[in-house]
């Protein structure tokens, strides 16, 4: 079986190149499609030119050539899989080529981060990448809120890495659409931490988890209906993970999971949350679900305690 897990990337034998999507494959590698070979594309590797695909045109895409591995995601039969790109693997190179990867990882192996605990994803872990290419780097496990206090302080200081401006927050919030005010969103993003400049470039610091933190598959529940809740978090170990988790205490919810990336890291262990979406059934428990769609409406997360409106 093929060990993949989220922010890794496939290429399969038709040099079609995917993200890896999960931590668990019972049936076939779920992952999303993102680059094809085209000769009218405008990025290319090994000789080939290649177009990326955003995801509902990479839907449409794999209707049309491969329906059969259409369902949530896409689902690659393991045969199908010619090699596995892990983000640690391209570090190495990249740091000797390209100053703003090198940058992070230096902030990073100060910090006593381990190398092989970080990577790169997106259109950099195949080499795709281009000079308007976002810098999508993952930390994995714990060692990734080590590496967040390390590139907040970074920022502070007058060097490669700096914080995001205010021209650049208001065009994340114009591309997620959430359901919550701008005021609220830079709120708590700003208390995040895991965004950022480097050398003029936007960058993200992904969580990914230890192989040690990877229990089991989340099963599929029934969905019962919406509902809206306020709960106080117990557990935001894997906030900051996809789905994003938090445990909770409420009298019907279990834990709140959230798809979308605009509500990972949203509320810390203790905070109260308000939180609105799907509940699903799962055997005994009622898990609330954020995320549903691409552009989730009708569903959020936000920190009341954050916000002062706990009681």
């Amino acid at each position: 079986m093929i060990e993949a897990r989220i922010r890794d990337f496939i290429i399969t034998k038709d040099n079609w190149i995917f993200a890896v999507a999960d931590y668990f494959h019972p049936d076939g590698v779920r992952c999303v499609l993102r680059y094809v070979p085209d000769e009218s594309g405008d990025r290319q590797l090994n000789g080939l030119k290649y177009r990326k695909y955003d995801f509902d045109v990479a839907f449409d895409f794999m209707r049309e050539n491969r329906p059969e591995w259409v369902q949530d995601v896409h689902i690659v039969p393991e045969d199908q899989v010619k090699v596995v790109l892990h983000p640690s693997d391209p570090i190495p190179e990249l740091v000797n080529q390209d100053e703003r990867v090198k940058a992070v990882v230096d902030v990073l192996l100060d910090a006593d981060i381990p190398i092989e605990k970080m990577g790169v994803t997106g259109s950099f872990l195949p080499g795709l990448q281009n000079e308007q290419s976002d810098v999508d780097f993952v930390v994995y496990g714990n060692e990734w809120f080590k590496a967040r206090d390390a590139i907040a302080a970074a920022k502070k200081e007058d060097g490669f890495i700096e914080d995001i401006d205010e021209q650049m927050w208001h065009r994340i919030y114009n591309k997620r659409i959430p359901e919550i005010s701008y005021e609220e969103f830079i709120l708590h993003e700003k208390r995040k931490g895991n965004r950022g400049m480097v050398g003029g470039t936007y960058f993200d610091l992904l969580f990914v988890r230890d192989w040690s933190q990877i229990e089991g598959p989340l099963p599929r529940g029934v969905d019962v209906g919406t509902m809206k809740i306020e709960a106080k978090v117990t557990d935001a170990e894997l906030a900051f993970d996809n789905p994003s988790v938090y445990k909770v205490d409420h009298d019907e919810i279990d834990h709140v999971l959230s798809y979308t990336h605009t509500y990972a890291g949203q509320a810390l262990e203790g905070e109260v949350i308000e939180a609105q979406g799907v509940v699903e059934q799962v055997g005994d428990i009622k898990r609330l679900v954020v995320g549903t769609s691409r552009e989730p409406k009708g569903e959020w997360i936000r920190s009341l305690t954050l916000l002062g409106k706990c009681d």
